[in-house]
């Protein structure tokens, strides 16, 4: 049975170059409606998690959580995906870095101001300052986190809560033997915590579960729970 893996695996195959009848198949099968362009796995686990604690299912509802393995690739997701595509609606997830990527992407080209032309393929909305609002031209659907959204859950946990979690996953010895480094000593705690999170592979998408699973009611970062929201 088709499930929404496939339908990702099919889809990166098409922005690859492949061909796109697998993906235009599964998307017919699956009802698929809606895809959320995220920049990594990371981002996905976090997204994955924060809808399963409000009762859910993104892929149940004809919704595909895509990671793009970077932002530079949102492009060729966005033809694929969007009305030159698939026409699915498009939201997105990026960091603040990599706004630029997936605006020049997700925007058809010289549309007037607050126009509704403006916003084409996409939906949502985010708020400042982590929300997309720039250049005179209020774009919608694009959820931006102010460095990443690692950071953005540190901030929303405190440091002293995350450093709860990562003992209790096992990682407090490894942590502290990557505090004790160098080039970490004048940092600031959040930012030592967030580097640490990304010093081993697959460290980062374990903990956008655990960190968005432990959030408090009320504290989830706005990107977040505009992107969610949204769906």
């Amino acid at each position: 049975m088709a499930d929404m893996g496939a339908f990702r695996t099919a889809v990166t195959a098409w922005a690859a170059g492949g061909p796109g009848g697998p993906a235009r198949e599964l998307a017919a099968r699956l009802s698929v409606r809606t895809a959320v362009l995220l920049e990594g796995a990371s981002d996905r686990a976090a997204v994955d998690a924060l809808a399963a604690r409000h009762g859910r299912d993104p892929a149940a509802e004809g919704i595909c959580v895509l990671p793009m393995g970077g932002a530079m690739n949102v492009g060729r997701f966005a033809r694929v995906l969007g009305p030159s595509g698939l026409g699915l609606r498009l939201t997105g997830l990026c960091d603040e870095r990599e706004r630029g990527f997936y605006v020049r992407a997700l925007t058809p080209a010289a549309p007037a101001p607050h126009s509704r032309t403006a916003s084409a393929g996409l939906v949502g909305s985010g708020t400042a300052p982590s929300g997309l609002a720039g250049g005179g031209t209020a774009l919608t659907g694009l959820f931006v986190c102010a460095a990443d959204l690692e950071d953005e859950l540190i901030r929303a946990l405190g440091v002293a809560r995350v450093t709860e979690l990562v003992e209790a996953e096992g990682d407090l010895r490894p942590l502290r033997t990557f505090l004790r480094q160098p080039a970490q000593r004048d940092r600031p705690a959040g930012q030592q915590v967030r580097r640490f999170l990304g010093t081993k592979k697959g460290r980062k998408i374990h903990y956008g579960r655990v960190l968005v699973e432990a959030l408090e009611p009320g504290r989830v970062p706005a990107p977040l729970a505009g992107l969610l929201a949204a769906l």
